[in-house]
């Protein structure tokens, strides 16, 4: 776990400086004396904390607010432009580069195929291979962002699998077949930036956390459903991993005995049974069978396919979407009665579905859920493109710029150093 600082007069610098960047992030425009108050510092020590926010030019002064019966006060608001971070989304074929602000507002983002073709155009799932495509990557789109390179404060990758975020590690990853592979040190090493990994799921939450609906809540969870199913869990404010970075693998949870294999090698996983590729898979059996459906139209069997069949009044499509959201309410609802959240985001290229899947979804969390915890329950859909997991990447670097100096950490001096 991460270790705790000593407590010393440095470190109560920084909770008192990291408190005031976290206050005039999210309300400002504030005044110095609106700061002193909400934090309970003094008026002194806010002025100092300040000034050197100013010098640096992280915080900017911006025109004057109202006037409470003296002097009206000098308003300040967080330089969003004083730095930015490069986000990575490592996909099974092709890598999403984006270059964010320091409000993780994407400035230019890019998509490009992953790995070289081998013999008869075949694939490679080289380490060495594929960390050569991410770094050409991420140098064409820190190019075409027009950033100067000496702006950049980090780079944050997130890919699917088992990840060990403190060592930069991909412990295992179900599309390349790696184990024990080395990730953030040789981008490091390339770019001289601070470089986080982390599961590609978990991004997206800790963007929620900073920057999206689950900014302020205590307690919540994002659920994606895509090619795969996962969740990023956040408990009394605190992001968790588990024990080994594998908290919220929910895709592998098994809800159905003897069921469908899953790419895992077990059975009836949720994510064998639920996910999109799980409903392509039972439409191809369904049509091999001799269902009389619109999927047995020629043309490529996509997501889109099933939905828009599902529109035109196609029964199968309609079946399988349905079954898909139920069993999917049912992962939730395990959620739920094991976590209890206040929020479930549900995000990722599924929710493209709509309500032939999310309707049934939302009738099974009610119907699952223990006695009670249902109750006030705020389920929020949010559509992810593949611009949204690069945002998501960038906003593990935006995320350790703005958190708590209690952990032994680089945070402050990305404030300090770079800004």
């Amino acid at each position: 776990m991460p270790r705790l600082r000593k407590g010393n007069r440095d470190l109560i610098k920084d909770l008192n400086r990291n408190q005031v960047l976290n206050l005039i992030k999210s309300r400002g425009p504030i005044a110095r004396v609106e700061l002193a108050r909400i934090s309970g510092l003094s008026p002194a020590t806010i002025t100092g904390i300040t000034a050197k926010f100013v010098r640096n030019d992280l915080v900017r002064e911006m025109g004057q607010g109202e006037s409470t019966g003296g002097r009206r006060p000098v308003m300040l608001r967080l330089n969003h432009r004083a730095g930015f971070v490069v986000g990575a989304k490592l996909m099974e074929r092709q890598v999403v580069t984006a270059v964010t602000d320091l409000d993780a507002h994407i400035l230019h983002h890019r998509v490009a195929p992953l790995g070289g073709g081998g013999r008869g155009g075949s694939r490679s799932t080289e380490p060495s291979v594929l960390l050569t495509a991410l770094v050409e990557a991420i140098e064409t789109t820190i190019a075409g962002s027009g950033v100067s390179r000496n702006r950049l404060l980090g780079i944050g990758v997130g890919m699917a699998g088992l990840v060990d975020a403190r060592a930069g590690l991909c412990r295992y990853s179900p599309f390349f077949g790696w184990q024990g592979v080395q990730i953030a040190e040789p981008l490091t090493r390339h770019f001289g930036l601070p470089t986080y990994l982390e599961n590609d799921v978990n991004t997206l939450t800790i963007a929620e956390q900073w920057f999206g609906y689950g900014h302020g809540v205590d307690d919540f969870v994002v659920v994606t459903v895509g090619r795969g199913i996962g969740a990023g869990i956040v408990v009394n404010g605190q992001f968790y991993r588990g024990a080994r970075g594998g908290a919220g693998e929910i895709g592998h949870m098994q809800v159905m005995r003897a069921g469908p294999l899953c790419a895992c090698g077990k059975r009836g996983c949720l994510e064998a049974i639920a996910s999109d590729q799980a409903i392509l898979d039972q439409a191809k059996e369904a049509v091999a069978a001799g269902d009389g459906s619109l999927l047995s139209r020629p043309g490529g069997l996509t997501l889109e396919a099933v939905v828009e069949a599902a529109d035109q009044g196609d029964r199968l499509a309609r079946r399988l979407l349905s079954a898909s959201g139920r069993w999917l309410g049912i992962g939730i609802a395990n959620l739920v009665n094991v976590l209890n959240p206040q929020l479930v985001i549900v995000a990722g290229e599924g929710v493209r579905a709509g309500e032939w899947r999310l309707a049934p979804m939302r009738e099974a969390i009610a119907a699952h859920t223990f006695n009670g915890l249902a109750e006030n329950l705020e389920i929020v859909i949010e559509p992810s493109g593949d611009e949204t997991w690069a945002r998501g990447a960038a906003c593990l670097v935006l995320g350790q710029l703005f958190k708590s100096p209690v952990y032994e950490q680089e945070a402050i001096s990305l404030i300090t150093d770079k800004t």
